[in-house]
């Protein structure tokens, strides 16, 4: 099955929508049940009422990929034999646009995130010392591991399984890509929405519209490129980005 977007008008469909909805939900929650089971059984790091340690996120999204690789597994075997972009790039890479603008919403995120801090003066509460196996970890996690355990569940499933059963093309001007990719990009910022229980709403709100954002950008590359490596690069800079600034700022500002 071609995994590019058909000419012809888009449909909506309901079954390959609450099919998406419900993976898309379905599987950062295997991760997380995943871990909190390894907390309970061994005696591994446990999520608290205002954070989630480190080696709770490891295990985490650990095994939302490994649960996404299963699905991946499963539909290309028996219902939706599509290119899902687990290999290098078959066509152009992207990989310079996706460091660059990568590094552009690093700092941007960290403007919207910290914008009370930064009216305030002050520094973020980090909520862990600024120790060396701290640093290391969570720099290790944001620029290395967060990328391809969350970009393979929403790109290369969810955009690719949705192009295959719904497919038409979303056009701005000379832009074209899948509405699929623009449809998971929301369902990825709506996971998120939490923040408006925990943050102002106007920092909450701006974290949706980054969300949404990085989502599209996301799924342009892994449609054009045919390949998850470059949304996985770009996803790395940006969160990777935004974790180094934080440090530079408690540790040296």
């Amino acid at each position: 099955m071609n995994q590019q977007p058909s000419d012809h008008p888009f449909r909506f469909k309901l079954i390959p929508l609450l099919a998406v909805i419900a993976m898309g939900i379905g599987i950062p929650y295997l991760g997380l049940t995943l871990a909190d089971l390894s907390s309970k059984w061994l005696h591994t790091p446990a999520r608290g009422p205002t954070g989630y340690p480190l080696g709770w996120m490891y295990i985490q999204h650990g095994g939302q990929f490994v649960f996404a690789l299963l699905a991946i597994w499963i539909l290309k075997k028996w219902l939706v034999p599509a290119d899902y972009g687990m290999h290098w790039p078959r066509q152009k890479s992207y990989f310079l646009p996706a460091v660059l603008w990568g590094v552009f919403f690093g700092v941007l995120m960290t403007v919207v995130d910290f914008t009370p801090q930064l009216l305030a003066h002050t520094k973020p509460d980090l909520g862990y010392p600024l120790t060396t196996a701290n640093v290391t970890g969570w720099l290790f996690f944001e620029w290395v591991f967060v990328g391809p355990t969350e970009e393979v569940p929403f790109r290369a499933l969810l955009v690719t399984y949705l192009i295959a059963t719904m497919p038409g093309k979303f056009r701005c001007g000379r832009f074209q890509m899948s509405w699929a990719g623009v449809l998971i990009a929301v369902i990825f910022a709506l996971l998120h929405a939490n923040n408006f229980a925990t943050r102002p709403w106007p920092q909450a709100l701006g974290q949706q519209i980054y969300a949404v954002a990085l989502g599209v950008l996301y799924a342009y590359w892994q449609e054009k490129s045919r390949s998850v490596v470059a949304p996985s690069i770009s996803h790395n800079v940006g969160d990777g980005l935004e974790f180094a600034i934080q440090y530079v700022w408690v540790g040296f500002l």
